[in-house]
């Protein structure tokens, strides 16, 4: 790894190759509520066969299971709604007078609101074990990333292989679009991208800035309101300076609380690979 670490990478285009393998699959806030509506209408699909099929005085069972679908796959709030349409949907169509909201029994109220309860119940225990299994596994992909790219700097990997490396596992931390921007001539270029990161030019100047003045910058604050993605400078010998970038805003379950502690790991391992090859330049050099 004698070799310059900015020469053979630097492009005016961006690589947006790196590989984002391991990144979970994200379903969108809408689709997932489109699709608890759906696990609401089969269940009240299956509670019209099962009425027609079978004499039962209470079919509010059944609509606890899409609750408790939802709830696991997609979180609390898609889990309420369904459980709010659940009873509207037991009310209307299956308790009687049929087809108004209207109910004449007072044991068929009580029902009605166990269905809520327990819903309710259901909702907030699957909710909250989804919550700590994404928590788990967030946790072992950024283990997972790190562990690639200190494998990478172990091995000496070639200097665009290892920005590409370390670019792909900023995306996977955050699981949110990175780049790695390096330094020639006095430019930033963008030498590996990760999440398909695309730069404008209000998170070009900001990157330029963090450099300048080795400070990190946040995007869409003041005077980076323009900008998008938050960029850290990274400590390195003077002929490899760096600059990190994630887009923050698009991270899995929001900006997190503090990404720097993240960003910094990435920025301490690229760190230690530029200064040992500056070192082994200098000594190929004597």
């Amino acid at each position: 790894m004698a070799s310059d670490v900015t020469a053979p990478i630097l492009s005016p285009e961006m690589d947006a190759t790196a590989a984002d393998a391991g990144t979970p699959a994200r379903i969108s806030t809408t689709l997932s509520y489109g699709l608890c509506l759906l696990l609401v209408a089969a269940a009240g699909l299956v509670a019209f066969v099962v009425d027609h099929l079978v004499s039962t005085p209470n079919l509010s069972l059944i609509f606890v299971l899409p609750v408790i679908v939802a709830a696991l796959s997609f979180g609390w709030g898609p889990a309420l709604i369904s459980a709010m349409l659940s009873v509207a949907i037991d009310d209307f169509f299956f308790i009687e007078p049929r087809f108004t909201f209207r109910v004449a029994s007072p044991s068929d109220v009580w029902a009605l609101a166990l269905l809520l309860v327990v819903a309710a119940i259901a909702s907030t225990v699957g909710a909250q074990s989804r919550s700590r299994a994404l928590a788990a596994r967030r946790a072992a992909q950024q283990a997972e990333a790190l562990h690639s790219l200190a494998h990478a700097v172990i091995e000496a990997e070639p200097p665009s292989a290892l920005l590409k490396t370390a670019a792909a596992a900023l995306s996977r931390i955050f699981d949110a679009p990175a780049v790695v921007l390096a330094e020639k001539s006095g430019k930033l270029w963008p030498a590996a991208a990760g999440g398909g990161a695309t730069l404008s030019a209000a998170d070009e100047e900001a990157a330029h800035w963090a450099l300048a003045n080795d400070k990190p910058t946040r995007g869409e604050t003041y005077p980076f309101d323009q900008a998008t993605f938050d960029f850290w400078p990274v400590q390195t010998p003077a002929s490899h300076r760096l600059v990190l970038g994630v887009r923050l805003e698009d991270a899995f379950g929001g900006r997190p609380k503090n990404p720097s502690r993240q960003v910094e790991l990435v920025a301490a391992y690229l760190s230690a690979a530029t200064a040992r090859a500056a070192d082994a330049k200098r000594t190929a050099r004597s």
